[in-house]
């Protein structure tokens, strides 16, 4: 991958907020940027092995709007190489165990996701 890091913070635990951070997550990588995804507080839940974002009404919407649900940009975002971070504190703060996020979901602190992101672009949501 070539071009700006794009990191992208997300702190809402919403489904809309994190459907958009997947949206611009794997549509930079697409482009061939490289991006970090790094969640804290209730972000989190996006990053759960079981995230109890899928139940949401909002996802049968989006399949009978024909709109990329979670399953589907989480399964672009593996295959496009999108580093997906979970915030220590933040887990912490939302008492989530780290054994309960999803495979490759590293577990680091805000300023790893500073250092990954580096001179690059940066999002929040």
């Amino acid at each position: 991958m070539s071009g700006r890091p794009l990191g992208i913070l997300l702190r809402s635990g919403g489904h809309e907020a994190a459907h958009y951070a997947l949206v611009l997550a794997t549509g930079a990588a697409a482009i061939g940027r490289p991006v970090l995804l790094f969640a804290t507080n209730a972000g989190c839940a996006l990053l759960l092995r079981d995230t109890p974002l899928r139940a949401d009404p909002r996802e049968a919407l989006l399949d009978r709007r024909g709109v990329a649900g979670l399953d589907s940009l989480l399964a672009a975002a593996g295959d496009l190489g999108i580093r997906r971070m979970a915030c220590e504190a933040g887990l912490r703060a939302e008492g989530i165990a780290p054994e309960a996020l999803a495979p490759d979901v590293e577990v680091a602190g805000v300023v790893s996701f500073l250092s990954a992101v580096a001179e690059g672009q940066m999002l929040a949501l």
